[in-house]
């Protein structure tokens, strides 16, 4: 195939290149991990890299290659922050002058890496895309060289290294499960391995909220999303890269789709196995591969997972840590119904037997009837939660399992406060909004005075956007006014007044 031919050249030149900057990763085996789900794990450590993530290789190799004119001249890029980190630390090997255009809602973590590495750093947008345009804009007025992230062959073919090296590391794998965003590495990982083992299965894992080569690959074109989840910001891109798209559809066996959860839950797995904490991208590849275990039922295979970057804000880990436990289902978050009568709370405590509990919240609301909010650990999971509510069911409880409810999961749970009878006429929506200073002020600011507002919640996690739920009070005949004046606001919104953990806890 021409494209095998083009690209052989192009990584055997990048083999000799990237080293004068990258580092060759060590290709882990991921001992626990393997343990529980019976096949035999590989964890490829880009995190080792000077600036934690794989992204170097594509940018040095780019850049290595540019005249003495384009290098006098300087560089500049768009990234959301691995690829910004290095393009910098590639411009600062090769004394050259970078320019970085980073989203307004980029982890500071990152923002500060590119600074320290001597890179300029123009903040612009809410997005990667809005980077990417001013960054181009930009580009076109003083002549400097974007270096794209991905939609490019020395990007590509510098990526590709990383297969060159597991492949001198392990010598028969099975399946290798490569994180997607634009498409760089994944194009390179395929583009090497089926010239060199055609018998590999290369499956790409992307974030739900951001399925731009899921998408694609089932329109059978690359297409733009209307809209992304930027949790893995490091994968968060509308559109697949033209070139990335091209290689995949020939070459990659598959791309599946992972919810945030799973992501957390193998965020903890690669922490238990390694004691190094990837962001959410970086363990995308592991929640692919645990979801297509299960799937497949595959035993004693020889699995290959990218641990792709370790870029992640201290202060978001707490939000990660809490979404864990659902994702790995070792906690079911439920609501139960009991009557309103002394030792009823007993009682439920004696019938949800000898388990943790991880979260019991309660307010007097009704003279009948009381609604629990209870979270409790689970030790087999999905099986156990089940017989778990066929027992409460059976001990005459009516019980709503709340554990894959956003709402609940949010925000319900830190304000169960009891129902508000006075709030009439009352719906419910959630909000996210951009988040970076000032953002909540911001948001409130937009949202008027027309309308009482009757329920407020915000938490801040550490992550590029912010999430409110806001209950108003709105006369039938103003609901229309209402959804006019939503959609004017440009900002990402859902109604939740039908949510059942709402109406259980807060209505």
């Amino acid at each position: 195939m021409h494209m095998f031919n083009e690209y052989k050249q192009l990584i055997e030149q990048a083999s000799k290149c990237v080293y004068a900057v990258a580092k060759r990763t060590d290709l882990d085996h991921a001992a626990q991990i393997s343990e529980r789900l019976a096949n035999s794990i590989w964890l490829k450590r880009e995190d080792q890299q000077p600036v934690f993530s794989y992204k170097l290789r594509g940018a040095y190799n780019m850049m290595a290659a540019l005249s003495d004119e384009d290098r006098s001249r300087g560089v500049i890029a768009a990234s959301a922050g691995n690829h910004a980190q290095g393009v910098a630390l590639a411009a600062q090997t090769l004394n050259m002058k970078a320019t970085i255009v980073m989203p307004k809602t980029t982890p500071d973590i990152k923002v500060a890496s590119v600074k320290r590495l001597q890179g300029e750093v123009l903040l612009h947008g809410n997005t990667y895309d809005d980077a990417k345009i001013h960054a181009e804009l930009i580009s076109r007025e003083k002549g400097l060289t974007y270096i794209p992230p991905y939609d490019h062959p020395l990007v590509i073919a510098g990526q590709a290294t990383v297969a060159v090296e597991f492949m001198e590391q392990h010598s028969a794998p099975d399946i290798i499960f490569v994180p997607v965003g634009g498409g760089g590495l994944i194009a390179g990982i395929a583009v090497y391995l089926k010239e060199n083992n055609p018998n590999i299965k290369i499956i790409g894992v992307e974030p739900d909220e951001a399925p731009c080569m899921h998408a694609a690959f089932a329109a059978g074109e690359r297409v733009v999303l209307d809209k992304i989840g930027i949790f893995a910001d490091g994968a968060a891109v509308k559109q697949a890269g033209d070139e990335n798209y091209r290689i995949s559809k020939e070459l990659v066996d598959e791309i599946i789709l992972v919810t945030n959860d799973e992501i957390c839950a193998a965020v903890k797995d690669i922490f238990e196995d390694t004691r190094s904490i990837p962001e959410p991208a970086g363990a995308l590849a592991l929640a692919g591969l645990k979801q297509y275990v299960v799937r497949e039922k595959i035993r004693n295979k020889e699995l290959v997972a990218i641990f792709s970057g370790a870029n992640v804000n201290f202060d978001r880990l707490r939000h990660i840590a809490e979404l864990t436990a659902l994702g790995e289902n070792s906690e079911a978050l439920l609501a139960i119904q009991i009557p309103e009568q002394p030792g009823s709370f007993r009682r439920l405590c004696h019938d949800l037997g000898p388990r943790l509990i991880t979260e019991f919240n309660y307010r007097y609301a009704d003279h009948n009837d009381a609604q629990v909010f209870a979270g409790v650990q689970l030790k087999q999971g999905v099986f156990e939660k089940n017989k778990l509510l066929e027992h409460l069911a059976d001990k005459g409880y009516l019980v709503t399992d709340l554990s894959k409810d956003n709402v609940a999961k949010m925000h319900i749970r830190y304000m169960v406060g009891g129902h508000a009878p006075q709030a009439g006429d009352e719906v419910l929506y959630r909000f996210e909004f951009p988040e970076r200073s000032g953002a909540l002020l911001h948001f409130l600011a937009e949202m008027g005075e027309r309308w009482n507002i009757s329920l407020f919640h915000y938490r801040n996690h550490g992550a590029a956007y912010g999430r409110v739920l806001m209950g108003y009070q709105v006369k039938p005949d103003e609901h229309v006014a209402l959804n006019i004046f939503l959609n004017e606001l440009g900002i990402p919104y859902w109604e939740e007044t039908g949510n059942p953990a709402y109406n259980l806890f807060l209505s």
